[in-house]
This record gives C-alpha cells, sequence and structure tokens, in this order.
C-alpha cells in the first residue's frame, strides 16, 4: 500500500474473516476495534456461490440504520486500498449497498448496509 491512497472500511461480518480477506484482497488485513452507532445487526442468506464458496457461511451478517444512537454495532476498521475497496464490492451481494458512517471512534469510514 506503500504510496497509495488509502480509504477505511469498516466491518462487522465475513471481511472481518483471514480467508475472506485472503481471497477477496489477497492478503490479512490490519485493523483495529471500533463500533457502528445508530445501527443494528441481523442475519440475510447469502445464495451467491462464490461468496458461499469464500466465506463458508450460508447465513451472513448485515445491518440497518436505527437512528436510534444507543443501538451499535461491533466490528473492525481497517485502512485499504481504492482497488481493495473495489474488490469489496465485488464480493458483498445485492443484499448490500455501500454507504460513508461515523464510527463511535470519531472516524469515517465505509460500511455496506442493507440495500
Amino acid at each position: 500500500m506503500s504510496g497509495e491512497a488509502t480509504v477505511r472500511l469498516f466491518s462487522y461480518g465475513t471481511l472481518q474473516q483471514e480467508n475472506v480477506q485472503r481471497e477477496t484482497f489477497g492478503r490479512r488485513l490490519a485493523g483495529r476495534p471500533d463500533a457502528l452507532p445508530g445501527y443494528a445487526r441481523t442475519m440475510v442468506e447469502i445464495t451467491d456461490p462464490a461468496v458461499l464458496a469464500a466465506s463458508g457461511e450460508r447465513f451472513h451478517p448485515i445491518v440497518s440504520e436505527t437512528g436510534d444512537p444507543a443501538d451499535g454495532v461491533a466490528g473492525t476498521v481497517f485502512t485499504i486500498t481504492a482497488a481493495e475497496l473495489a474488490a469489496a464490492d465485488t464480493y458483498e451481494v445485492s443484499d448490500y449497498r455501500r454507504v460513508r458512517a461515523r464510527l463511535a471512534s470519531g472516524i469515517e469510514a465505509w460500511v455496506y448496509v442493507r440495500a
């Protein structure tokens, strides 16, 4: 990543798994704990064969905005390249959309939420 522009990506689900990171980004990501306030986590069934193969999981977490600051979702914030963000976009199925959100730490990051 040396010299490349970077972005922050918050993950509360399978993008935290080393096997998914290696399959999606070609490397293990370094991250730090953070949280997404005002959202609640549920599960969604995944049917995409490539995502199922990468994650090994049929049901993946998904978050929806609640508007209640008492709600929050724990996860990990990663610093990645723009190319890696594009790879994450390819990994995520149509149930998700990518938005910018302010994390509990105060930083802004991309996060995949319910479409």
